[in-house]
Parts: C-alpha cells; structure tokens; sequence
C-alpha cells in the first residue's frame, strides 16, 4: 500500500529531513531531480513566521512545480504556533506541515523546546492539537517528527506518538536515539519497530540510513510505512535515486510473492521490474568523480538563481565541499580552494582540475557522513524533569524571531 499524505501518495516512501542551512530551495530541486519523496524545507520557528521575519521569509520559498510543498515548524506554544499554522493556511504557503519534536540542540533544549517538549505530555499535546486544528480548514495534514526521550531515563516516544496520534497527526517519524545521544552511537531501530506496534497511524523511521539498502532493510525489520533520509544525502543528492529504484524492486519483489497479476496477463512484479529498469538499475548510483563535478555545478547554479547573488550563493555552496567529495583523491589545496571560492568562474576553474576518471569511492559506502559527535548531557530549564503534566509554555522559549 502506498504511503499517503492528505492528497499526495509519497512514492517511493522517503522524506528528505530537514536540516538547517542545507533544504533549501536548491537541495531540494537538486534532490528531486533523482527521484521522488517528500521534501521538507529547513526548520522554520512559528514565532518568525508568525511575525514575518525577513531571513524566515526567504527561507519559506518553493519552487514553483515543488509539490507537496513541505514545510517543518518548530514551536512551544500552542497559541503562536495556531497563528503561523494559520497564515499558513491564509496564505497558502504549505501544503503540508511537519513539527519539529526532535532537535537536541542546547539553545533549543535549555529553554524546553525541540526534544525536551514530549516530556510535559500535556503541553506536546496541545501543540500538535493547536497545529491539526488550524491546518483542517484548508486539508493541510500534519505530522510530526521526533526523538526517543530526552535520555534512557526519560523515554517518551511511544506515549508521545499516541498523543500525537489522538492529536490527528496523519504520522509520526521517530529518529531513533535520544536527546542525550544526539548524532553519536548507533539508532536503535528496535524503538521504530515497538512504536509501529503501537500507533494505528503510519510510522517512519530515522537514523542510520546511508545507502539505499539500510532503508530497506529497516522497513523489514521494523515494518515502518516509510524512511527519514538526513545527514545520509549529504554531497550524494543521488541516493534519491537509488532510494526510488530500490523500493521499486522491493515493490516488485512483493508483487511477485502475492502473484499479483495485470489485467494483460503480465505480471505486477515484471511491470515493476521495468519500471525499475526505466531507471537505469535497481543498483546504487556510483558517479565517477567527473559526474560528481557536475552535480557539484548544478547544485552552485541552483544556489546561485535562489540567492538571486553569485557571491552569496558560492559561498553557501563552500560547506557542501568537503561532503562531496569525500574519499576522492583529491589534494588539500584543491580542496581548500573549492572551500574559499567565490564565483561561478572560480569554482569551474577548480573543478577543471579534478581528474574526471577517477571512479566512485566505493569504501565510503555504508559510511556514517555529516555531523557525529559526542553524547551529552540534555540541558533542560530548572526542574523541567519534576512534573510531566504541565502545560505551562516555557519562559522565553519562543520570543527569539531571527529566523530559522
């Protein structure tokens, strides 16, 4: 069966998470041109929203075929977050909203926002309530992303996705490690596989997914509706595309075991199987370091038309260097050139003196990529850990409007 959302069917079944200073505008398109799924945009704070804050302002743009158009919103109070849900819904700018339940970071956590939220039930609940109840008027669905608790002591996932639930949220993604984890250790899939046993409404799973195969591979051992892609596409736009060819030939391989039939007399699994091949192969995409460079420029142009400034634009582009070409041969101060460059004209001429022919790093597969670090201590406001059925919205949680 196919994942829905309101009226859009997610197939493949893979949402592209939002990460801050990487979904823009230009990712996204970039990410879409390899295959299908839901792309959500950076994390927008209800309270910037809600009062119009330039830099959010340029953040909340779609392209123009962007469909669903995906926006994640963080918030603490039920009330904000009904008013930027509503100028949502007045101004038609989304057509489907995400909260955000599961950043880890100490600004966030230290005033009781992001992960620290599930805690106090009462509170998380009205916040989801507040959010499905001023996008119903216009058939917006809502869902909601999150991590297991704070720490091992204090798990929350299982009862904040039947909250959520209750709440009308159409699913629920759960990142599998806590707060206290943050992007170290590995996910426990096992959490995704319990919360799917729990909730009628769809589950999908986080963490760990680096190639094609691990998302498979989760939805079979956790029986999740879909998967959560992050860190796993940075500088590898193209794992979309392995993403889509993988789960057309899962879908097939399915077929086939229930002898699904066409009408015609072909079999389901062998118009999947084409389907599949109309893709070029149900094998991952391996770009020598020549067809890297051309994605690495298009990526540079796309920036470059979103930004509407060649320089402004080339300089967003620096930090995606490093990931894209991860395990090539290519020396430091090429590398750090590509880092400082400023133009459209100076990164082509960088990029000319990469040798094409260079085949894909095939030892990086499987590979953890982008942020890792560390366990820590979650930061929580005093006594934030003393009663789970506050309602009380934090102080000062939510009055920063930079943006973001």
């Amino acid at each position: 069966m196919t994942l829905q959302l309101g009226r859009y069917p997610v197939d493949p079944p893979v949402v592209l998470a939002p990460m801050a200073g990487i979904t823009n505008v230009a990712f996204r398109q970039l990410c879409r041109e390899q295959g299908g799924g839901i792309y959500v945009c950076e994390m927008i704070t209800t309270v910037a929203l809600a009062v119009r804050n330039p830099k959010t302002e340029k953040m909340i743009e779609f392209a123009p075929d962007e469909q669903p158009r995906s926006m994640q919103l963080y918030g603490v109070d039920p009330e904000i977050t009904a008013k930027a849900v509503r100028r949502v819904v007045d101004e038609n700018l989304a057509d489907h909203i995400d909260l955000n339940f599961g950043c880890s970071v100490k600004k966030i956590t230290s005033k009781g926002g992001g992960s620290a939220i599930p805690w106090k039930r009462r509170l998380f609940g009205s916040i989801v309530k507040a959010a499905v109840d001023a996008a119903a008027p216009a058939g917006i669905p809502v869902t909601v992303k999150m991590r297991k608790g704070i720490d091992d002591d204090h798990l929350t996932y299982v009862e904040a996705g039947l909250i959520a639930q209750e709440a009308g949220a159409k699913w629920v993604a759960l990142h599998a490690r806590t707060a206290a984890q943050r992007y170290s250790g590995e996910a426990d899939w096992e959490a995704i596989a319990t919360l799917k046993e729990a909730l009628d409404v769809p589950v999908l799973g986080n963490g760990d997914i680096w190639e094609a195969e691990d998302a498979l591979r989760m939805v079979r051992e956790t029986g999740c509706d879909g998967v959560v892609v992050g860190r796993g596409c940075l500088g590898r736009p193209w794992l979309f595309a392995d993403l889509e060819a993988a789960f057309r030939a899962h879908a097939a391989e399915a077929a086939h075991a229930a002898g699904e039939t066409h009408a015609a007399g072909e079999t389901h699994a062998a118009g999947a199987a084409h389907a599949a091949g109309a893709m070029g192969r149900p094998e991952r995409v391996m770009p020598n370091l020549g067809e890297v460079a051309t994605i690495m420029r298009r990526h540079a142009e796309l920036l470059v038309q979103w930004w509407g400034a060649e320089r402004e634009a080339v300089t967003d582009f620096r930090k995606h260097v490093a990931w894209y070409l991860k395990g090539f041969p290519v020396g430091p101060q090429l590398r750090q050139a590509m880092a400082m460059s400023s133009s459209l004209m100076e990164l082509d001429d960088l990029l000319g003196k990469l040798d094409f022919n260079h085949p894909f790093p095939e030892a990086n597969l499987g590979q953890p990529r982008g942020r890792t670090n560390s366990p820590a201590k979650v930061v929580l406001p005093y006594g934030w850990l003393d009663d789970r059925d506050s309602d009380a919205v934090p102080e000062d949680a939510e009055h920063d409007d930079s943006g973001g």
